[in-house]
């Protein structure tokens, strides 16, 4: 633990890999039952891209037919009846504070389809959807006007784009086919939407990449002056496009990733944008998305729909099986396809106390804000101790605990010096196919 700063991206906490069959399989009436609903998040995943890039470990399929994406919607609306139902027999009225499409690529999905899958958000979930803050993931060659028009519509408020480069030998490297133009015409679509918020993704450490080619592409984005922008540094993970050619990737790496993000931070600060997170980047004038401030993600629930989403509660995250290698994630998207009966869970993980507290203080901690000290910090004085003494973690005038720009460096060995052992174990023991 911290002897290397990229150790693992702690998106969620406890990774998907921690996951197994319940048995039994539980009742989401039951589940939901007695759960706080007055501010959900709702997510919905749409498994599918048009090309899957080098570096890309997401549950996602490639080539899919318009007969699969139509079925599955199918199933997507199928379970969304059977979710809102357990949620009418178990308690009072949700209310829905944010919501996401993520994936895969949600634009891989045509105009039309894209209109059925926010009827099945708003008419069957009951999402108030132009009311609250909606994000959906495109990539350049999605991005068009067709579809930007059926998300403006219907009222989303960010559109986060992956480009990862703009330097077209970078982009062939992370084995990611787009051309320049492309970008440039996607980006200027998007802003011919008036979608309130552009987000940029951009990865760093990429082979042949070097601290100017690197700031050229940040320069790049910022002739869209895009109201966030995020930058992950690369990683070579199992069954990937990258992680099957076996790349020699050591300590001058971090050192080189290390160097280009700091390079990066610096740069977005001098060019007016604050710091929210190791990633997150956030232009200073950027506007404020009203109806989503109640919602905080390290205690609230949320409701997923699709096959690679997850739901939270507070002591059960759940969602269905994992797979990164084209045969299985086609074959679990078959199975979500052929499903009629949604009304239990399948997959997942109980959190009893010190994991809710563990899950608290990874999420608060790795914003730049900080946190108040509180009971979920009590247990892990001795790691907070030494973080502080690596120079990680500092105290501020008004007594929140925060990490210094050094720690948000580290941030990818830090969230996982709070994994507990089971998790770890279970993590390690995953057969990942």
């Amino acid at each position: 633990m911290l002897d290397r700063p990229y150790e693992a991206y702690v998106y969620a906490y406890p990774h998907k890999t921690a996951y197994r069959p319940l048995d039994p399989k539980p009742l989401l009436a039951d589940i939901w039952h007695g759960e706080p609903r007055h501010a959900l998040s709702f997510y919905t995943h749409i498994p599918f891209c048009e090309v899957r890039c080098g570096f890309c470990n997401l549950f996602t399929r490639t080539g899919a037919p318009a007969s699969l994406t139509e079925n599955y919607l199918d199933a997507l609306e199928r379970q969304a009846v059977a979710v809102r139902a357990a949620l009418d027999a178990s308690g009072p009225e949700p209310h829905f504070a944010n919501a996401a499409i993520g994936g895969g690529t949600p634009t891989y999905l045509s105009p039309d389809e894209l209109s059925r899958l926010f009827d099945i958000a708003s008419k069957v979930m009951g999402v108030g959807l132009g009311t609250i803050p909606l994000s959906v993931e495109a990539s350049p060659a999605t991005a068009t006007p067709d579809r930007l028009a059926v998300l403006a519509e219907r009222g989303t408020t960010r559109l986060s784009l992956g480009v990862q480069s703009f330097d077209d030998g970078e982009a062939r490297s992370a084995v990611r086919p787009q051309k320049p133009a492309d970008v440039f015409a996607a980006l200027d679509a998007i802003r011919a939407a008036e979608i309130p918020v552009l987000n940029i993704d951009l990865i760093y450490g990429i082979e042949g990449q070097s601290r100017d080619s690197w700031l050229a592409s940040l320069a790049t984005a910022l002739r869209w002056t895009p109201e966030e922008i995020y930058l992950y540094p690369l990683y070579v993970r199992p069954l990937t496009g990258l992680g099957r050619l076996n790349l020699d990737r050591d300590a001058a790496w971090d050192t080189q990733r290390l160097g280009l993000y700091r390079a990066s931070r610096d740069f977005l600060r001098d060019h007016g944008y604050e710091q929210v997170s190791m990633r997150m980047f956030r232009r200073l004038d950027a506007p404020v998305i009203e109806g989503g401030e109640d919602y905080a993600c390290q205690t609230d629930g949320m409701i997923g729909l699709g096959c690679g989403a997850r739901s939270y509660t507070a002591s059960l995250h759940y969602s269905f099986d994992y797979a990164v290698s084209a045969s299985e994630v086609r074959g679990i998207i078959d199975d979500y396809v052929g499903t009629e009966d949604f009304s239990r869970a399948e997959v997942g993980i109980h959190l009893d106390q010190d994991e809710q507290d563990r899950r608290f203080l990874i999420q608060s901690l790795l914003q730049a804000e900080g946190m108040e000290p509180s009971p979920p910090c009590e247990p892990f004085g001795a790691e907070l101790e030494r973080l502080a003494a690596r120079g990680f973690l500092e105290v501020t005038p008004d007594h929140r605990i925060r990490l210094t720009a050094e720690g948000l460096a580290w941030s990818d060995a830090i969230g996982p010096l709070f994994f507990s052992e089971p998790v770890r174990a279970a993590m390690r023991a995953y057969d990942l196919k």
